[in-house]
C-alpha cells in the first residue's frame, strides 16, 4: 500500500486522480498568472515540521507577486459528502486540492 505522502505528492504534481478547486481570488487572476501559480503548487517542496507536522505533504504556502498563496489537500468519500474513512485507499477516496489566497482562508 502506498503511503499518504506519496499519494499526495503524486496528485499535487500531476493533478491526476482528484479535483482541483481554484477560489474566486485565484480565478480573478490572468490565465498566465493562474498557470504560474499552478506550476508553483506542482513544484512545491518546502515542507518543514512547521507546515507539515505529520509528514503527509497535504498543505503548502508560498508568496506570489506580494500575495500569500495556500494550497490544501482534503480527502472525501466517493459521494463527496463525508471525509474519507481511509485516505490511502484510492477506491474509497476522492482527493480535492484547493488553491486560494491566504486572505480567503
Amino acid at each position: 500500500m502506498t503511503d499518504i505522502k506519496t499519494l499526495n505528492d503524486n496528485f499535487r504534481k500531476t493533478f491526476i486522480g482528484g479535483r482541483v478547486i481554484l477560489t474566486s481570488g485565484i480565478r480573478a487572476k490572468t490565465q498566465d498568472e493562474i498557470a504560474e501559480i499552478l506550476e508553483k503548487v506542482r513544484s512545491f517542496d518546502n515542507f518543514t515540521t512547521a507546515n507539515d507536522p505529520y509528514g503527509e505533504h497535504d498543505f503548502g504556502s508560498f508568496d506570489y507577486k506580494g500575495q500569500k498563496i495556500f494550497w490544501k489537500i482534503d480527502y472525501y468519500d466517493k459521494n463527496m459528502q463525508y471525509l474519507s474513512e481511509d485516505p490511502t485507499d484510492i477506491s474509497k477516496t476522492i482527493k480535492v486540492i484547493t488553491i486560494l489566497l491566504a486572505e480567503e482562508y
